[in-house]
């Protein structure tokens, strides 16, 4: 899932997709230890969306916007 879906999101959908997606782990971590999970990124994946999702509800109780592209400048110039 990328940023900005992640940021058009309100917060009840966000609360609502961490839930199904911390369920979606707990099913992929028994698929592995079972023996059935084939492709193992997926739990990778999802603790990365999960990060995301709880990095952007962070961001909004604290009222920091990081929706907006920042500045185009290159790394190391400094701006005055």
């Amino acid at each position: 899932m990328k940023m900005f879906e992640i940021r058009q999101m309100t917060d009840e959908e966000l609360r609502k997709r961490i839930e199904e997606e911390e369920n979606n782990l707990l099913d992929l971590r028994f698929a592995l230890a079972t023996k059935q999970l084939t492709n193992t990124a997926k739990i990778k994946l999802t603790k990365k969306d999960i990060a995301r999702m709880k990095t952007v509800l962070r961001e909004r109780e604290l009222g920091i916007d990081r929706s907006k592209k920042a500045d185009s400048g290159k790394k190391g110039e400094i701006k005055q």
